[in-house]
């Protein structure tokens, strides 16, 4: 499977990223080892966006709190960088494919 992170990512040239307790969307509690993820910094937290593809190395669940009852799944994976991002893909550049139906969406 592919999937997507966007997190804090201090070093964008690390080989590896280690990523505890993430929150999941869309299926993510099934990563599993050998599954490729397109890493992105969060511009939320002073990053560029997408950063480099990469095979998640090992992944496994974090286990629920007791409380409360409703909780958003979370995965801490690991995750070997293949290939760095050639051009900056962000906001900025991902803001001319933006719609009046997706602006209200955001």
């Amino acid at each position: 499977m592919i999937y997507a992170i966007k997190a804090r990512v201090a070093d964008t040239g690390a080989k590896t990223w280690e990523f505890r307790a993430q929150k999941t969307m869309y299926g993510g509690r099934r990563i599993a080892e050998g599954d490729i993820v397109f890493v992105f910094a969060s511009e939320n937290e002073g990053g560029q966006g997408l950063v480099a593809r990469g095979v998640v190395a090992s992944s496994r669940a974090t286990p629920r709190k007791p409380a409360p009852a409703r909780q958003t799944p979370r995965v801490s994976i690991v995750v070997k960088r293949t290939a760095a991002a050639k051009r900056r893909l962000g906001r900025a550049e991902l803001e001319r494919f933006e719609t009046p139906a997706t602006r209200t969406a955001c």
